[in-house]
Formats: structure tokens, sequence, C-alpha cells
């Protein structure tokens, strides 16, 4: 099965998103803004939570991008 065009760049875009976005997030995590991430300077479940939710949806995104760019070389290849 091949992907369209249209559909490739999109994954593709959502796997470069993935990078910008979850990165952000756990920038801002380890900052913690809210005090809810750390108490008397130890991570708390909350802090552990998000980093695993975090890590999980950046590798998900990740995967979700090569399958994007693995259909764009697909249909380079493709005459």
């Amino acid at each position: 099965m091949k992907l369209s065009r249209p559909v490739s760049w999109f994954l593709l875009a959502f796997g470069v998103w993935s990078w910008v976005i979850w990165v952000t997030f756990v920038k801002n995590l380890i900052k913690d803004g809210s005090g809810l991430a750390f108490h008397n300077g130890h991570p708390t479940a909350y802090f552990w939570v998000h980093l695993l939710l975090a890590i999980v949806s950046f590798v998900l995104g990740t995967a979700i991008g090569v399958i994007g760019l693995r259909g764009l070389r697909a249909l380079r290849r493709t005459p």
C-alpha cells in the first residue's frame, strides 16, 4: 500500500511537530512553573507520569514521522 503525497507530508510534519512540542514540554516540566513536579527538590509522581507520557508520545510521533518519510521516498522511487 502506498500513501498519497499529501498524507505522507502530513505524517512527516506531524513527526517534526512531535519533536518540537514534546521537547518543549519536557523543558517546561523540568522548569516546573506549577510547583507540582518537584517537592523539596525531588521529583514527584506527577513529574514521572508526565515525563513517561511525553517520552511515549515523542516515540510514537517520531514513528509516525518515519512512516511519512518512507511514504515520500517510495513516491519518489515510483515512476
